[in-house]
């Protein structure tokens, strides 16, 4: 299968490469983006370079899709989107997002998710996406609300960062209510 290329207003949606590792280590190294992301700031770009390969992996293997953001406007690599636990059979993934912070409060995540979704349900006809965010990451909390996924719960100690286990929120959309959403 070839990697789909998904298009929206502003972004085109396309495959990792290396050539992203540069920009890849430039959103990972801070933070600020880590804080909420199951893992501490990458100290090396090698690190990067190892991620583009995972997301070349989970694809090939058809367990995750992932998708760079980039800006149709200047063609700047500003982050990810994509599909992780990918389990066709199941009909099922969660999605998952970063973004540089010098784009946050844009609705570029929120235009990228209803991008995936659209091909989760439409192409790949998964029935189920779920997320998970941190309980303090409000933000995300709340676009994943606003796109019409419900919150299931608590999920305690499900991420393990910096030697600490973290709880976390689930989320969910299923393709009904995708559909239902669309139609109002």
């Amino acid at each position: 299968m070839s990697f789909p290329i998904l298009e929206t207003e502003r972004l085109m949606l396309k495959e990792i490469t290396e050539e992203y590792t540069g920009a890849i280590y430039d959103i990972f190294s801070r933070e600020e983006v880590t804080r909420y992301y199951g893992m501490i700031p990458f100290q090396e770009e090698e690190q990067a370079q190892k991620m583009v390969h995972s997301f070349s992996r989970n694809f090939e293997e058809k367990r995750g899709i992932r998708w760079g953001m980039i800006l149709k406007e200047t063609g700047e690599y500003i982050g990810s989107v994509g599909l992780n636990n990918l389990v066709i059979t199941s009909k099922r993934a969660e999605v998952g997002y970063e973004l540089h912070p010098d784009f946050w409060r844009r609705g570029i995540v929120s235009e990228a998710v209803k991008a995936v979704l659209q091909y989760s349900f439409e192409e790949l006809d998964l029935y189920r996406i779920g997320a998970v965010t941190f309980p303090e990451n409000d933000p995300s909390s709340n676009l994943l609300l606003k796109l019409g996924f419900q919150k299931e719960g608590l999920l305690r100690g499900y991420i393990y960062q910096g030697g600490v286990s973290y709880d976390t929120f689930v989320f969910s959309i299923l393709k009904t209510d995708w559909v239902k959403d669309r139609n109002l």
